[in-house]
């Protein structure tokens, strides 16, 4: 075995700590490369010692973590409730470091490599760090959760800890390492040239304005529809505009704020240069666990690690595990793990972005699915 996976629900840190570490010995064995930790905030007046304390027992050469307000192992969604998940695996060589506040990665990394990246959502500009990743590079990771307030997030660097910033760790080429990133959302209507916007207004779309064009989708609607429409409404931004039929997976999903009735213009959540193409898009639960499980089912896979929306379990489907259990499923492995994070991070086509209500993973192992 090449990775494990372990899940503790006790509140007592030491006890959980115990109880996960004892559980990665016995499926993998003494001193992994590298070992992920994701933790609840129920844990973090412990946190001075958990690194220190995962890497002595474990052997574990080199450590990252994060807390969050819910974790996930296996089939299992842990929320708002204390929990400590620990990933460990034999990857060979691993490089850990802090991204630098500016937003830039190590240059020495060389081409192919996967990086990792947990960040504090009050202090590091994950936005920034996202479009600095070079194309020969792959960033997937999240925006630690536990907190509400700055300060109140951990982070965790081999034996440190850090209240913000930014750990990653650099995987090395050979893993067959695969991102998977489901937004989560289904488009509606046809999708639409960009012929004038401003900003974050797209002011006209098809030469006509762009509340007149969303009126009339959402009049041609259904009844259920349409109230997605009132309440779930984004819009997908199109990455490659070279493919000549657009699918979930080409669109970089964003939020629409708001509408001038007076010019016609719809405020969205990034700018949509001219020319670019459009289509808007509604979230709900049956359209998010059905993407992710398409997406998943495209693919066998060793392990994941896992940075879904805390906006997402029992938020939007009603109930904790429906991402969990897609991962699980589709993927033919049981070695998941991860945290719901304040932000996700992962490529979207050839760029990364910094995404919401969206499940990113890393798959480990990969292989298409046969």
């Amino acid at each position: 075995m090449r990775y494990a996976v372990a899940l503790s629900e006790h509140h007592d840190t030491g006890i959980a700590l115990g109880e996960v570490v004892g559980q990665v010995l016995d499926r993998l064995g003494p001193a992994p490369d590298v070992a992920v930790l994701f933790l609840t905030g129920h844990h973090v007046d412990r946190c001075d010692e958990l690194g220190r304390t995962v890497r002595q027992t474990l052997g574990a050469r080199h450590l990252i973590g994060g807390t969050a307000v819910s974790v996930l192992a296996h089939r299992q969604e842990v929320e708002e409730s204390p929990a400590i998940v620990l990933w460990a695996g034999h990857t060979g060589p691993v490089e850990v470091f802090r991204p630098s506040p500016e937003g830039g990665l190590p240059d020495d990394l060389v081409d192919d490599t996967t990086v990792v990246v947990l960040a504090d959502p009050f202090s590091y500009d994950a936005v920034k760090l996202a479009g600095n990743v070079p194309p020969q590079v792959t960033l997937v990771g999240g925006l630690a959760s536990a907190a509400g307030r700055p300060g109140g997030n951990r982070l965790f660097l081999d034996d440190e800890v850090q209240t913000g910033g930014a750990v990653a760790l650099a995987l090395p080429p050979g893993l067959s390492a695969r991102p998977l990133v489901s937004q989560g959302c289904r488009p509606v209507g046809e999708p639409m040239t960009v012929t004038s916007s401003e900003g974050s207004l797209l002011r006209t779309l098809g030469g006509r304005p762009a509340l007149e064009r969303l009126k009339a989708i959402s009049e041609a609607a259904g009844p259920s529809e349409r109230s997605l429409l009132s309440r779930g409404l984004q819009v997908g931004l199109v990455v490659d505009e070279h493919r000549e039929v657009f699918r979930p997976g080409d669109f970089l999903v964003r939020g629409v704020l708001g509408a001038d009735r007076t010019t016609g213009a719809v405020a969205i959540g990034d700018h949509a240069p001219i020319g670019s193409t459009v289509q808007f898009q509604v979230r709900d639960a049956d359209a998010a666990i059905a993407e992710l499980r398409q997406m998943a089912a495209a693919w066998h896979a060793d392990s994941a690690l896992v940075f879904t929306c805390n906006g997402r379990g029992s938020n939007l489907f009603g109930r904790p595990g429906p991402d969990a259990e897609a991962l699980v499923d589709g993927l033919d492995t049981t070695a998941v793990a991860g945290m719901f994070c304040a932000g996700e991070i992962g490529p979207i086509g050839a760029r990364h972005f910094l995404h919401g209500f969206t499940a990113s993973a890393l798959l480990l192992g990969a292989e298409p699915a046969t």
